[in-house]
């Protein structure tokens, strides 16, 4: 279950860090205009994209920072919701996404 999550966040983020850096329409009317706050978003995208690899690389390392990394996703992307309302359509894959990365957490760590 841990290597789906990860394999999500890898398999997610890809297309949208793709978007976010070649400022394409559909991620300027999801994410805003290119400012220093999307440019920093892209920055945390990056981070659990690139975690998220090395994860699926280095089965050692999954159980000890796999639960953290998802974990983080889950309370913001939550977060996100409530800022942003549930028909957002970021809010929307959001709240898809923490429910799988909950349901992960529930298996590892019960």
């Amino acid at each position: 279950m841990l290597v789906l999550s990860l394999a999500i966040n890898v398999a997610v983020l890809v297309p949208v860090l793709w978007g976010l850096i070649s400022d394409s329409p559909g991620s300027a009317s999801a994410f805003g205009p290119d400012e220093p706050a999307r440019r920093i978003l892209i920055s945390v995208y990056c981070a659990i994209a690139l975690l998220s690899a090395v994860l699926l690389a280095w089965p050692a390392g999954r159980p000890t920072f796999g639960p953290g990394l998802l974990s983080l996703q889950v309370v913001y992307k939550i977060i996100s919701v409530v800022a942003l309302g549930p028909a957002h359509p970021v809010a929307m894959a959001n709240l898809g996404i923490a429910a799988v990365h909950s349901i992960t957490l529930w298996v590892v760590l019960r």
